[in-house]
């Protein structure tokens, strides 16, 4: 089943490429990978929530977070298709890099950003498989909860 095929079964819409927000741009190809800069959670042009993750008044709960990470995913695979001349070019998930802005006693990292492994292995199946960092930070860009960048191989 093409990749294609398999977002239209799971009722996933990829998201608009986001445009960057400095210097760099959304993703490229070097030999047969394709290689994202790091991908906020946004949706129509503005993020979903800001602030740290962790519990209590004024934080980012961790399961929005996760939800937050999957946006991220999601966004990556747009940036990714879109340079490598469509989705079904892409064959395999190699590396997922996750950044979670939390409080320093947060240390749920790990599964915020199963947010974004899990769709894309639901996406991708058993090529959806990928080394993986989850990282806590203090801050991210615009304040954003999550972060993510991904390395996919080209067919």
């Amino acid at each position: 089943m093409t990749i294609s095929a398999r977002l239209s079964e799971l009722g996933i819409e990829l998201p608009a490429v986001v445009p960057p927000v400095a210097a760099y741009i959304p993703a490229t190809v070097h030999g047969d990978l394709v290689y994202t800069s790091g991908q906020l959670p946004m949706i129509a042009g503005a993020l979903p929530a800001t602030g740290k993750v962790g519990e209590g008044h004024g934080l980012v709960p961790a399961s929005d977070a996760k939800d937050y990470a999957r946006q991220c995913a999601l966004n990556a695979l747009a940036a990714a298709a879109e340079v490598a001349g469509g989705v079904d070019r892409l064959v395999r998930v190699v590396k997922l890099t996750g950044f979670v802005s939390s409080v320093p006693e947060f240390t749920g990292q790990p599964g915020v950003i199963n947010g974004a492994s899990e769709v894309l292995g639901e996406i991708f199946g058993d090529a959806g498989r990928h080394a993986r960092s989850a990282v806590g930070v203090p801050v991210l860009p615009l304040d954003s909860p999550v972060e993510v960048e991904v390395i996919f191989a080209l067919s």
